[in-house]
């Protein structure tokens, strides 16, 4: 049961450090698809308005 109760504590462990990981700065492509995306949203009301939706 000891050996059990290591396992699981070495396995939150080592998710934690991903996570921590994973939630670094956002790197130069992630920037620009969040450019994208608002671009594309930015495009689309304005397609609304023309539509008069």
């Amino acid at each position: 049961m000891k050996g059990l109760k290591n396992l699981l504590i070495a396995l939150v462990l080592i998710i934690s450090v991903f996570g921590v990981i994973g939630c670094e700065e956002k790197g130069p492509a992630e920037k620009a698809g969040e450019k994208i995306d608002k671009s594309m949203e930015d495009a689309a009301k304005k397609a609304n308005e023309l539509l008069g939706k």
